[in-house]
């Protein structure tokens, strides 16, 4: 089951000539705005990265507005590029705010006090010397780790946990949902992928990503279910969703749901 397509918000770019000028000298990559903008509408805030190519490059991501552009290129030219191109620019702004804000996990701090996602609800991460075993409590994670554990050991101890509990939730909802038809996969394994959520196979092997732990129950269900209903049919035909709604009726909301994830864009 393939994510669908996010939209072109999360990494944009446009690239055209820009004839050569006077040097610029802006000092580096920095954040700049331009000096004039449309009366009631917001400076357009930019950062200029100087690069070696022969055109000016836009590109909107995290930071906002990159423009990378050659050493030989005014500011004012710049600025004059911007401007042809506000309308997309603003538009591509705004595509990626609208696609930042449905995405639930983007930034997880690997240290005490961070939060992730644990079937939908927000877990605290605590690192504690005195415990044995990473254990959730409530709703912290408590990992066995000194308070001055780095990131990548405080992220390698989360991934563990999260991929055993993926092990342990998905597995038993396969098991139940699986229980309402009768073709049963051959196995089952989790996946590590960035591009699927899960996949069934011609010989009936179902895998899911691990990453479904992060949400909440009825969009794991849902894929479980989506992957079950391969087993019957290898397609999205009428039939297909027909048999996904006798494993889990009333499956639509959830597939909404799946529908404004972007697998690819989860930090973890």
């Amino acid at each position: 089951m393939k994510p669908s397509p996010a939209t072109d918000a999360r990494q944009l770019a446009l690239a055209f000539d820009a004839p050569a000028a006077v040097p610029a000298h802006d000092g580096g990559a920095a954040p700049r705005e331009p000096r004039h903008a449309p009366v009631g509408q917001p400076p357009i805030r930019y950062t200029l990265r100087r690069a070696r190519r022969r055109s000016i490059g836009f590109t909107i991501d995290d930071r906002g507005l990159t423009v990378a552009a050659p050493r030989w290129v005014s500011v004012a030219e710049i600025e004059a590029a911007i401007a042809e191109k506000e309308r997309w620019i603003r538009r591509k702004l705004a595509e990626y705010r609208e696609w930042q804000a449905r995405q639930p996990l983007r930034r997880v701090h690997f240290g005490d006090g961070g939060q992730l996602l644990v079937l939908g609800a927000p877990v605290t991460l605590r690192l504690r010397p005195d415990v044995e075993r990473t254990q959730r409590v409530g709703a912290e994670l408590h990992l066995a780790l000194p308070p001055h554990a780095g990131e990548p050991q405080v992220r390698d101890a989360v991934h563990a946990w999260l991929k055993a509990e993926a092990r342990r939730i998905l597995g038993e909802r396969l098991r139940v949902l699986a229980a309402r038809q009768p073709r049963q996969p051959r196995s089952w394994s989790l996946s590590s992928a960035r591009s699927q959520w899960g996949a069934c196979t011609h010989d009936g092997h179902i895998r899911l990503n691990w990453r479904l732990v992060h949400f909440s129950p009825s969009v794991i269900d849902y894929v479980v279910a989506h992957e079950l209903a391969h087993l019957r049919e290898l397609n999205h035909s009428a039939r297909f969703w027909q048999a996904v709604g006798e494993l889990l009726p009333g499956f639509e909301s959830a597939r909404d749901e799946v529908k404004k994830l972007d697998l690819a864009a989860l930090p973890i």
